[in-house]
């Protein structure tokens, strides 16, 4: 092929490229701007043990919104400023935080215990609800959620190790599905009108 034949081809080539580009970009994105493909991969179907020692899975939690935060019990900073936030934007959204569950699961089940998650959880909200668990069922949870954690390292060896974890705060719909996430930074105005805004 002449070479003035093989440049016009490549020509070709690339302009069809472009088109096909532009085009799938297009209908990722919109005229308007991005569009949302799909639900979030957040949250399914856990089984776990509550602050009563009673077995429970996401099915008891039907109905109403679950307010959803991980952490654990020997946490001395991150995780007590979290379920105060919640706590309080739940008493400020008054009877439209009954809509709302409050749940705090553990990410080291082997100090928290049902008995620890009580007593640490009486500590906050009235209606929140403990969860822990085996290795195993934390383990599912947390990938369910997307939810790192690990011990601290250089600490992993010592019986108060402390736990690196993931901080964000999970909306779930009364279907179980995924509604919004807030981040740690969040205060309890921003927390409270953020829920008010989805609920009502």
């Amino acid at each position: 092929m002449p070479s003035r034949q093989k440049l016009i081809f490549a020509l070709v080539v690339l302009l069809i490229a472009a088109v096909t580009g532009a085009g799938a970009l297009w209908l990722t994105r919109g005229p308007g701007g991005p569009i949302s493909s799909g639900e979030a991969l957040v949250g399914g179907p856990f089984t776990l043990t509550d602050q009563n020692g009673k077995r429970v899975t996401d099915q008891d939690f039907r109905g109403k919104y679950m307010l959803v935060f991980f952490g654990f019990t020997f946490c001395p900073d991150v995780c007590p400023s979290e379920l105060q936030v919640m706590s309080a934007a739940l008493d400020e959204l008054g009877p439209v935080g009954e809509k709302i569950q409050p749940v705090f699961i553990t990410i080291d089940p082997a100090r928290d215990t049902p008995e620890a998650m009580k007593l640490y959880i009486s500590n906050f909200h009235p209606r929140m609800v403990g969860l822990t668990g085996s290795d195993q069922d934390i383990a599912a949870v947390a990938k369910a959620y997307r939810v790192y954690y690990a011990k601290a390292k250089g600490s992993e060896s010592s019986p108060d190790y402390l736990m690196d974890h993931s901080t964000i705060l999970y909306l779930m719909g009364p279907d179980g599905k995924f509604v919004k996430h807030f981040t740690y930074n969040t205060d309890v105005k921003a927390l409270a009108e953020g829920l008010r805004n989805v609920i009502q």
